[in-house]
């Protein structure tokens, strides 16, 4: 039944797709991040949906996703940030999200009760594509149970979502090119430097060649905020195999009795011994190029995930460019 949902993203698939959505349906469609599963952020009763389908709770808000800056300028009160008009113009379309005084029109379903509303411009041209169709603003979040892997391809999110009622369709893009969700940014009032509320596909560096030092939210990776969560991706366990994950420096650390009951999540040059009787092993990037680890962290956490090991250790990513991200989901996804 699942598979029978994914449709190629041709003329009749696109025209499919903007219909569903136009309906008040669910679809899943690929952004160069991760997949998403869109409905029509300004209808309350579809956005209901991607809540039930997700098991997500109420209090998580979600991504409002546009064609570029000028669909963008009608959802927001008042004026814009300097900054944040200046990293839109320069980012998107692309892996950025940013945090604004939402307008009215948006249901506070969306925000979850707040008064700012998250807004990207997805680069994918299957998502640009749906939205121009559709003439819409989609919520979209990552096409995946709460909680849990998000999805890189079409197949995983049949894998995911595939048995619920109100997903109608999943647009197949291909696998993302990025592997990781956008990097979201807020404008404090009073404050001189954004604050990163959850980094992403677009890394810090260059966000802050653009405009400067950013605020950096302590929570990064370890703690939940005490009530709610400013901007998706806050939570403390997110991200997650049902196989227990937990980092570590060296396959050392792993006992050679334990090995054969657990796999491997490795990054860099990985020496033959050092992989030796581990259940399963897979390697991130072998190069350690850290874009390609990013693109490939989902789907290997999802096939280390069905190798049925007592549990997944991961070796450690360098915490410079894209290794911020790649860490953070790796912190969250070990959260007991």
């Amino acid at each position: 039944m699942s598979a029978s949902l994914i449709a190629l993203p041709d003329a009749a698939g696109l025209a499919r797709a903007s219909a569903l959505l136009r309906e008040g349906s669910l679809v899943g469609l690929p952004t160069e991040t991760v997949y998403g599963l869109a409905a029509n952020a300004l209808d309350p009763a579809a956005v209901a949906k991607i809540f039930e389908a997700k098991g997500r709770p109420f209090f998580d808000p979600l991504i409002v996703h546009l064609p570029g800056l000028a669909e963008a300028e009608a959802l927001v009160t008042g004026e814009w940030p300097a900054q944040a008009r200046k990293l839109a113009e320069l980012f998107w379309p692309g892996p950025l999200t940013l945090i604004l005084p939402k307008h009215p029109s948006i249901p506070d379903l969306v925000t979850s009760g707040l008064p700012y509303v998250a807004l990207r411009a997805p680069s994918h041209p299957v998502a640009q594509a749906v939205l121009k169709a559709a003439g819409l603003p989609l919520a979209a979040p990552s096409a995946n149970r709460f909680g849990r892997i998000s999805p890189t391809t079409a197949e995983a999110v049949a894998e995911e979502l595939g048995g619920a009622a109100a997903l109608a369709l999943i647009l197949d893009g291909g696998p993302c090119p990025i592997g990781l969700e956008s990097t979201i940014l807020a404008f404090p009032e009073g404050e001189s430097r954004p604050l990163l509320l959850r980094a992403g596909g677009l890394s810090v560096e260059e966000i802050e060649h653009a405009v400067g030092p950013l605020a950096h939210n302590t929570r990064l990776g370890k703690e939940a905020p005490p009530a709610g969560a400013a901007a998706p991706g806050q939570l403390p366990s997110h991200y997650a195999p049902r196989t227990p994950l937990r980092r570590i420096g060296h396959p050392s650390e792993v006992a050679p009795g334990d090995r054969n009951a657990t796999a491997l999540l490795a990054f860099g040059p990985l020496d033959a011994g050092d992989a030796a009787s581990f259940q399963a092993v897979e390697n991130l990037s072998p190069s350690a190029s850290l874009p390609e680890a990013a693109a490939r962290l989902f789907t290997l956490l999802r096939t280390l995930d069905h190798a049925a090991a007592r549990e997944i250790v991961a070796l450690p990513v360098p915490e410079t460019g894209l290794g911020l991200a790649i860490n953070d989901r790796l912190i969250r996804a070990a959260h007991q």
